[in-house]
């Protein structure tokens, strides 16, 4: 099975965001955005940059619903969004959610509401609002979704274009699916629920890694390179920074629900490593002399590979070469 089978057609995708922005084309001059920002979008503001992204949490609200459990989706709305804002060196400082509803249910949205304060105390952001819209006739249950802001002084951007022949990769581990492919995975949900001696629902539930305090902190000590966010399109991804050659030597050891996925799904190696973050999900790009202290700083980091020149990603154990993002 791949990706496009349960209903996901990446290559679909990327033609229709690009139908979409092929119109969007105005700009204030005042406050201009920068012409870089790859996984968050930038306003110049003199001196510093506001980081701008939103994501929602997608089809684990399904799972949530299925489970009768929603207190950790919240986890993910920030989580998606503001691992998105630091890419740039961006500290997330405000977010706003946006929940769409068909009918009233308090429990769901005390439970809401907890994941999200839960969410907001990892990330060190303020929940500065959002928007609840009751729309029957277009949501069959909820959806959440949310908005990150962040800033950062110029001097502290960053943007990949400093990335380097011989730069490392070093991997931080995630804490499972996180929150991408689960259309994909919900076929396993669907095929087969329980898997030896725990529960394929409460493992896709588990909540997204936050890695706001870890990245900020390895900022504060070295200059990085380069800062990628390994979520849909999976290790692809790392082409959005610099037109490099990316060699994943070391890879990091996929978390159990992956060979599951594989398995009951019939999911090949390459198809996993660009829908998943096949147990890598964050990667920092750095000279070797910021090996140490990173591994100081973020005790699980673990150098995974190296960059050399080129444009794939490659995963040479597994005969792995992508050429393209997504």
């Amino acid at each position: 099975m791949r990706y496009k089978d349960a209903g996901v057609d990446i290559d679909k995708e990327g033609k229709f965001i690009q139908a979409l922005i092929s119109k969007i084309n105005y700009k204030r001059r005042d406050f201009p955005p920068a012409s870089f920002g790859h996984f968050t979008g930038l306003i110049d503001m003199g001196s510093f940059y506001i980081a701008m992204n939103t994501d929602g949490v997608g089809t684990k609200i399904i799972i949530a619903n299925q489970l009768k459990k929603w207190d950790t989706i919240g986890i993910d709305c920030i989580a998606m969004n503001v691992n998105d804002t630091i890419c740039v060196g961006a500290e997330p400082i405000g977010f706003v959610d946006y929940l769409a509803i068909s009918s009233y249910d308090e429990e769901i949205a005390e439970q809401i509401g907890k994941g999200l304060n839960e969410g907001a105390k990892q990330a060190n952001i303020n929940i500065l609002g959002g928007e609840t819209a009751t729309i029957p006739d277009i949501v069959n249950g909820i959806d959440l979704s949310g908005t990150s802001i962040g800033v950062v002084k110029k001097e502290k951007l960053i943007t990949g274009k400093d990335i380097r022949k011989g730069d490392l990769i070093i991997g931080i581990p995630s804490s499972g699916i996180h929150s991408n492919g689960l259309t994909l995975a919900r076929k396993v949900l669907d095929i087969y629920e329980k898997f030896e001696d725990w529960t394929v629902g409460e493992e896709l539930l588990r909540p997204t890694r936050i890695y706001v305090r870890d990245i900020l902190n390895v900022l504060r000590k070295c200059r990085v390179h380069g800062l990628a966010h390994i979520t849909g399109g999976g290790i692809t991804n790392l082409l959005r920074l610099k037109r490099m050659r990316y060699v994943i030597d070391s890879p990091l050891p996929p978390h159990k629900i992956f060979k599951v996925i594989m398995e009951f799904a019939n999911v090949e190696y390459e198809e996993m490593y660009k829908t998943y973050n096949m147990g890598m999900g964050f990667a920092i790009i750095a000279p070797e002399d910021c090996e140490i202290e990173i591994k100081r700083e973020i005790k699980d980091a673990r150098t995974v590979g190296y960059v050399d020149e080129g444009y794939t990603v490659e995963i040479p154990e597994l005969k792995l070469r992508y050429t393209s993002y997504l």
